[in-house]
């Protein structure tokens, strides 16, 4: 027969015992945020890849479909949706993308004059991703430090030989 001391001992690990699992979910829990958070982070950056080169791509076919005597760069992203060049409007997106690290329809633009001939998120996090990135980004876009110096430009017309290049002579 036990004594009332020894059920009070028995009681003690029991607590110890909970205690420890506690904090080792809490370890647990804490290491599947990081965890998650990573994850998120990867799948904004690859919508981020997709938005940030489809708006290379609609910058691209402006400058090319420019009629003459008209400027070759929209002056807002606005015009990329509605092109009113022509006697029919024309769209090279569908709409201004929000930017899918901040959750704004905010860029950052890169002009050349009041002309936009790129364009960035705001986002000052740290890239995850640094090879395998798109032609519409430069190669300064794998040492970037944050989001905002991925810059997103059209890929110039193929020159003779099918040799390609990103147009780098616009600044900030």
């Amino acid at each position: 027969m036990q004594t009332g001391s020894e059920r009070h001992a028995e009681g003690g690990y029991t607590y110890l015992l909970v205690l420890f699992l506690v904090a080792g979910l809490g370890l647990f829990a804490a290491q599947a945020g990081v965890v998650w958070q990573a994850a998120t982070q990867r799948e904004r950056e690859a919508e981020l890849l997709a938005i940030g080169s489809e708006m290379a791509r609609a910058l691209a076919r402006y400058r090319d479909q420019t009629p003459v005597g008209q400027p070759p760069w929209p002056g807002r992203l606005e015009q990329l949706v509605e092109d009113k060049r022509f006697p029919t409007t024309r769209r090279h997106l569908r709409r201004v993308y929000r930017d899918p690290l901040t959750g704004r329809a905010e860029w950052g633009l890169v002009r050349e004059g009041e002309a936009i001939v790129g364009v960035h998120s705001l986002s000052k996090l740290t890239p995850i991703r640094r090879h395998e990135l798109p032609p519409a980004l430069d190669e300064a876009a794998k040492g970037a430090a944050s989001y905002t110096e991925w810059i997103f430009r059209p890929v110039a017309p193929a020159a003779p030989g099918g040799a390609s290049r990103a147009l780098n002579g616009a600044r900030r």
